[in-house]
Parts: structure tokens; C-alpha cells; sequence
């Protein structure tokens, strides 16, 4: 599936990664968007958002994509919360030069109190090996809480 109004790029990861191509611990998708964990992530139930379609900038899209990465970020946002119950929550995207995948992608991430998220990229030590090892069982965690979510969300 290549989305809805949009196409793959051949070389992206992020197109592969979106669509089937790599193995990835998926969480939710549906036409527009694939949703799964991060394969380094900085905490437990760390999402990437993608559009199936090939974009690299948000700004770039079709309005139906946009929206679809909105509805798909405040399903993941409600089964985070539901799940471990942080103290907050940080949706963001780092396009540019800091976007490995060249692809747009948006992170949700469950934040601990006293944690800014500036903290992951600052370069301090912190050990996610325990997180990393453990992807098969947050995604079936996630998946359940996703499935509730969606059972009251319309447009699904």
C-alpha cells in the first residue's frame, strides 16, 4: 500500500518501513499512516507515526495525510496514557538534518517526571538495552490499548 493520494520513493527507509518492506513492531495502520515502536526507543511505548505515501515534510502533504497522522497521534497519545499512566506525553517530528529516515515521521513518547525530552538527545548515558529486548510485549500491550481506543473513535 503506497497511501491514499501519494507515492513510495524506491531508496526511502521510511517508504520500506511503512509499507511492509522491513520488519517492524507495528501497532496500528491503515491507508494513510503506519504506526509502530521505535527500534531504539527512549522509553516504554515510544511510537513513529509515518505516512504511507512518501513525504519528507509535513507541509508537503495532501490534507487527508496531515489529518490522518493527527487522528493516528492522539489514538497512540490515549493508549500511552491508558498504559503507563506518565507524566507527560511528547509528540514531535525533526525534519532536515536530523531526519535519518528522510521521510516524515512523527514521535509520541511517554515522558517520567524530571524528564525534559531534550534529555534524549543531549548524548547522556541512559541504558534501553532492557527497553529494546522487550518490543514483542509492549506491542501486544499496545495493540490491546489501541484496539480500545479505536472501538470509541470514529473514523477509525
Amino acid at each position: 500500500m503506497s497511501g491514499i493520494s501519494g507515492h513510495t520513493e524506491r531508496g526511502c527507509l521510511g517508504c520500506r518501513l511503512s509499507n511492509g518492506g522491513l520488519p517492524v513492531h507495528m501497532v496500528y495502520e491503515n491507508e494513510w499512516v503506519a504506526c509502530f515502536l521505535d527500534h531504539d526507543p527512549f522509553n516504554e511505548g515510544h511510537v513513529l507515526i509515518l505516512p504511507k505515501a512518501h513525504y519528507r515534510f509535513i507541509d508537503d502533504m495532501d490534507s487527508e495525510t496531515a489529518l490522518a497522522i493527527l487522528n493516528a497521534s492522539q489514538v497512540m497519545s490515549r493508549a500511552i496514557r491508558e498504559l503507563y499512566a506518565p507524566f507527560g506525553i511528547t509528540q514531535t517530528q525533526n525534519g532536515g538534518g536530523a531526519d535519518e529516515l528522510t521521510h516524515f515521521h512523527l514521535h509520541v513518547v511517554a515522558r517520567n517526571e524530571n524528564q525534559p525530552f531534550a534529555s534524549f538527545y543531549t548524548g547522556d548515558d541512559w541504558d534501553n538495552e532492557a527497553l529494546k529486548n522487550q518490543l514483542a510485549d509492549t506491542r501486544a500491550q499496545l495493540v490491546a490499548a489501541v484496539e480500545k481506543q479505536l472501538s470509541g473513535f470514529p473514523g477509525k
